[in-house]
């Protein structure tokens, strides 16, 4: 199918595909081939790839390529002598790839070193890798170090790094893209900012099903909670929201509803998040949310719950995170 159809990418939008270097950190080489990812992105369609890199894992910004550890000099010699392998194979085979180079380093002055060589290789394009762990002001060290060798026409990806409030400033050394699951995995991986607007995040109410939580299923199968009361208990918390959405509902009855089916799940010695609960529920920011998806699902977008559920919720993230970028690219 290609990637463009199987996720339905609308005209404009283009792909760039990555060897996911996070998945073999721990390996002294990187286990794939350049001709075995070159077919990968070939074989999707993607627009543009990035070439195989190994990520360093470390910032010491005073030590040169003969002070620093061994191993960290090793993977930035191997992540260029990969991109020099892979640009040269793009051409060999009359790829339409854009080829992208991956960038290493572990200082300001050994990243530029890696993009300067990239660009003597002929990459336009380059993604600087395993900025992750960084600070942001350890990043902008990084790109002013890197504009001194950056020729005028040279592009920047930034692997894994989203940091919308600094964007502006990314834009000013040459930043045109980046990527980053941060926002869509918050609605379902962090603790409490689940709901993002523009200006706040927000918790999502929990409210998980009874024959799918591990936490009441144990408390059901050791006999401390009846099935039928947490089954009913369950169906009461979502009819209750939903009223509460429509108006038929009191803001305190969904909290106290929130409140007897959490403490049902989690039992009382368990963190309670009904404050934050209180405060989603008297924002409901999904009511004035321009989206699609908040406008036909209402608060079920901001329902802790199913798989499915979660990640609608987490597409809402991406569209606000989306917002923000127009706002700072029409700046």
């Amino acid at each position: 199918m290609g990637i463009r159809k199987f996720f339905r990418l609308p005209k404009g939008m283009s792909s760039l595909g990555d060897c996911g270097a996070f998945n073999y950190i721990d390996e002294e080489y990187p286990p794939y081939t350049v001709d075995e990812v070159l077919d990968f992105y070939e074989g999707c369609r993607f627009d543009s790839g990035v070439s195989i890199d190994h990520v360093i894992f470390g910032f010491e910004p005073g030590l040169d390529e003969h002070q620093v550890d061994p191993a960290w000099a090793k993977r930035r010699r191997i992540s260029l002598d990969l991109a020099e392998q892979f640009i040269g194979e793009v051409r060999n085979r009359g790829s339409l790839l854009e080829p992208v180079g991956a960038a290493q380093g572990w200082s300001p002055k050994s990243y530029a070193d890696s993009v300067s060589r990239l660009q003597e290789l002929g990459y336009q394009r380059i993604a600087l890798g395993g900025m992750v762990p960084l600070k942001t002001p350890e990043i902008l060290a990084c790109l002013q170090e890197i504009d001194l060798v950056r020729s005028e026409g040279t592009e920047l990806h930034l692997l894994g790094i989203t940091r919308v409030d600094s964007m502006g400033k990314f834009k000013d050394y040459g930043v045109t893209s980046f990527d980053s699951t941060s926002a869509f995995r918050q609605a379902f991986m962090d603790d409490r900012n689940n709901y993002h607007t523009r200006d706040f995040s927000f918790t999502a109410l929990r409210v998980p099903q009874v024959d799918a939580n591990p936490a009441l299923k144990r408390r059901i199968l050791s006999g401390g909670v009846a099935q039928a009361e947490a089954v009913a208990a369950e169906r009461n918390c979502l009819k209750c929201l939903r009223s509460f959405d429509r108006g038929e509902a009191g803001l305190e009855e969904a909290v106290e509803v929130l409140a007897v089916y959490e403490a049902l799940v989690n039992g009382p010695k368990k963190k309670s998040y009904i404050d934050f609960y209180r405060r989603t529920l008297e924002a409901a920011p999904w009511k004035s949310c321009p989206c699609a998806l908040c406008k036909e699902h209402g608060i079920d977008i901001a329902i802790f719950r199913g798989s499915e559920r979660n990640k609608r919720r987490g597409f809402h993230n991406l569209t606000v995170l989306e917002s923000k970028m127009r706002e700072i690219e029409n700046s």
